[in-house]
């Protein structure tokens, strides 16, 4: 016969009560149900357990069994409890790989609630470029990306949103002192430094504007640091400084197509571990009930 932990879970309660009756009333069986469970036990270890019937005293080697029996309840009670709180996302891991600008204005309030919500679980937050997102999600080292994707073969991919690009500049800078009929014309012989997501932009006006530009900046604090020093201007979707209003503008351009997709791409539900569905379901009720995304009313300076 082998062992089960309902034998080692009914002698570890008898021991500790030291009787039938009160072992069973915490147990939930009957008095005859843990004394048959505490002799097949007995059986099978070839020993007495307790030295009399009343189960009151543990002979030696009892004492020896009860040590690792304790050890092994907890352990199994501890695994039970870490598979049921994962099955309820109380526990468990998230991976998220997402754009910068993502991470910096549409996330925190996303993450605010969710953790609320789940205490419990670890979350990894990485920001990096769309394309490297797609190769995260593809080598299963993230659960959950957020970025400008293409459809992907074997992954779910769900819009979150959609904002236009525009110039963002310091305050004080002269072109925000008279935007409203801004074009990419308008620009003449401004400083414009390169980023990332000005390969999204396909106006043909814009082609020039990008070719004699000589400073390629990927990271957003970098980028914006130099705006904030007045080296030059940037390109980006309005999002990407919603929450730093205070220090930049974002001009509208009149004559502005391009517009940059944010996507939200997993693997099927049926395949993420329940913390990652869970949290699926959290941004997108937030989309839905319009929760989701910053205000984004840039003012006129």
């Amino acid at each position: 016969m082998t062992i089960k932990i309902e034998m080692l879970r009914c002698f570890t309660m008898v021991a500790t009560h030291g009787s039938l009756s009160e072992a069973s009333d915490v147990l939930g069986r009957t008095p005859s149900a843990v004394s048959m469970m505490l002799k097949q036990f007995e059986d099978h270890v070839g020993s007495a357990l307790f030295e009399t019937a009343r189960k009151s005293r543990l002979t030696p080697i009892g004492e020896l069994i009860l040590t690792e029996a304790r050890r092994e309840v907890a352990h199994f009670e501890n695994t039970v409890a870490v598979i049921e709180g994962l099955a309820r996302s109380e526990l468990g891991f998230l991976r998220l790989a997402v754009t910068p600008s993502v991470a910096s204005t549409v996330l925190p309030p996303v993450i605010f609630k969710f953790a609320e919500k789940y205490p419990k679980v670890q979350i990894d937050l990485r920001d990096m470029d769309s394309a490297t997102i797609a190769r995260e999600l593809a080598r299963e080292r993230a659960d959950i990306g957020i970025g400008s994707f293409p459809v992907v073969e074997g992954m779910s991919r769900t819009e979150l949103f959609s904002d236009a690009f525009g110039l963002v500049c310091p305050k004080n800078h002269p072109l925000a002192e008279n935007w409203d009929q801004l074009t990419w014309r308008s620009l003449g012989d401004q400083t414009i430094i390169a980023n990332g997501l000005c390969k999204q932009i396909t106006d043909p006006d814009f082609a020039p504007i990008l070719a004699r530009s000589r400073l390629m900046v990927p990271n957003m604090a970098s980028l914006l640091g130099l705006v904030r020093q007045g080296v030059g201007i940037t390109v980006l979707p309005q999002l990407t400084v919603a929450n730093l209003q205070e220090e930049f503008a974002f001009l509208p351009l009149a004559d502005v197509t391009a517009r940059r997709t944010v996507h939200l791409m997993s693997r099927p539900k049926n395949l993420l571990m329940p913390a990652a569905r869970e949290f699926l379901k959290l941004i997108t009720d937030m989309k839905r009930d319009g929760s989701l995304l910053p205000d984004t009313q840039f003012q006129k300076t």
